[in-house]
């Protein structure tokens, strides 16, 4: 049986909505991400953070959740603490409304190629995140989730068909992207007490 895992990855969340306190708010994104992962069946989860952000991932892991401690936090240094697992994928943990659909499609074509990425929705560039079968392919770039594009991964493989691109979603990096948000979609608790609390 194939081991996988998925990762959050703590990383910085420029915008917070106004009134809310922005330590607070990163806080209810990572533990809805969490919680979401934390469902998934066939995979295990665990969450990435640099040390100046182990506090906040001890305060929203599940018990017995993995805390993989890395020196920057982007998804190659998350991708190369793993071990003991064929297949990881690192998702960014300010993406609160996330389906394990999507999740599962990101992982779903590593049965035919060795990476796969999933876009951030809306302007500019960015990843949900990127999956990879494990050791991860030695042509696989530095990828900055707040920065890359699946064109940057494309690019580095030595076939760009060696890299798939899956649906993308929304991350919370701006009032566009709150506004997305769907009050009638199951899930999100954390954020969506937090945003009742400050209305």
């Amino acid at each position: 049986m194939v081991r996988r895992v998925v990762v959050a990855l703590l990383g910085p969340v420029p915008w917070t909505p106004p009134g809310i306190d922005p330590v607070a708010w990163r806080a209810a994104l990572a533990e809805d991400v969490v919680d979401l992962l934390a469902t998934l069946q066939e995979v295990e989860t665990a969450i990435a953070a640099t040390p100046a952000d182990r506090s906040l991932a001890e305060a929203v892991i599940w018990p017995g959740t993995t805390v993989y401690e890395v020196p920057t936090a982007t998804a190659a240094a998350v991708l190369g603490a793993v071990t003991g697992y064929d297949q990881a994928a690192v998702i960014a943990a300010d993406a609160p409304d996330l389906p394990g659909l999507s999740v599962g499609k990101l992982l779903r074509p590593l049965t035919t190629r060795p990476v796969a990425v999933a876009p951030a929705e809306g302007a500019g560039p960015g990843l949900l995140g990127i999956a990879s079968r494990l050791p991860v392919p030695q042509w696989l770039p530095e990828v900055d989730l707040d920065a890359a594009l699946p064109a940057d991964v494309r690019r580095a493989a030595p076939h760009p068909g060696d890299v798939a691109v899956t649906a993308a979603w929304r991350r919370m990096r701006g009032p566009a992207d709150l506004a997305g948000l769907d009050p009638a979609v199951e899930g999100w608790e954390a954020t969506r007490a937090l945003l009742s609390d400050h209305r």
